[in-house]
């Protein structure tokens, strides 16, 4: 007769179970995974509870298993400024296992939230086993970069308007579908409009802009998007605009104050 499992044994597969859905592990072995398993450690964080500090210790990366965690830096004037939400199924900070400087942001809970840590010194003790798992962080890490470098392009090259219309696109499955996409905003507005680099009144006017050009139809959790393929679109032209603006000839501080026509731009 079998005997019901003891708690660490369902402890112990669901934060296998966490680990399988976290890109990172997908697809790794059984064996790999209950190995990854006996070196993590649940913690819960109530909302607004703070994971680690900028310049803190490594003391290795995470995984979130509930709730959402929000990496920021606040700047020397006090602005706080997201680089990423992380939700369930995704880790983070996984840098901080090749250098002895510490975490580079802080990590805060933005609501109840469970998180795994993967303790740094036994992780990388494992990895020297396993190859492929530094591999697997290379790969992961590398995605990660070319997400930064677009969000910084998006940021110092683009408008509030297409920051947001470019935030949406992202999470439409198919970019040429003209049939309506809902898209779960699952984080309050200002920490939104933090991660695009604004402030929640301007999002609300943006939001109130595209939905004025029937492009979004709003719901208090949740967005609409009428037709991805006309989003895109409306992008492009705006894209397109503004950068023949960006390329016409200014006129000369002379010219501005004889009144002097400003140089048409090249047909």
């Amino acid at each position: 007769m079998r005997t019901a499992p003891a708690l660490g044994e369902l402890r112990q597969a669901a934060i296998v179970q966490t680990l399988r859905t976290c890109p990172l592990f997908a697809g790794l072995p059984p064996e790999d995974l209950r190995a990854v398993a006996a070196i993590s450690r649940p913690r819960t964080l109530a909302r607004g509870d703070y994971l680690f500090r900028e310049g803190e210790p490594s003391r290795g990366f995470y995984v979130v298993q509930q709730g959402t965690i929000n990496i920021h830096r606040v700047s020397a004037t006090g602005k706080e400024q997201v680089i990423h939400v992380f939700r369930a199924g995704e880790s983070f900070a996984e840098a901080t296992l090749a250098t002895d400087a510490g975490y580079p942001a802080d990590a805060r809970a933005l609501d109840s939230s469970q998180v795994l840590l993967v303790q740094r010194t036994e992780f990388i003790a494992l990895v020297r086993g396993h190859p492929e798992l530094a591999l697997r962080m290379l790969a992961l890490m590398g995605l990660r970069l070319r997400a930064l470098v677009a969000r910084l392009d998006d940021l110092t090259m683009k408008d509030v308007e297409t920051r947001l219309g470019h935030w949406f696109m992202r999470r439409c499955p198919d970019p040429d579908a003209t049939v309506p996409v809902t898209i779960e905003l699952p984080m309050a507005k200002q920490v939104l409009a933090a991660e695009l680099g604004t402030v929640s009144e301007t999002l609300s006017r943006t939001l109130a802009r595209f939905r004025a050009q029937g492009l979004i139809r709003v719901q208090r959790r949740s967005v609409t998007v009428l037709s991805p393929a006309r989003l895109r679109a409306v992008l492009r032209e705006w894209l397109d605009g503004r950068s023949s603006a960006a390329s016409r000839p200014r006129p000369s501080s002379r010219q501005r104050r004889r009144g002097a026509p400003t140089p048409a731009a090249a047909p």
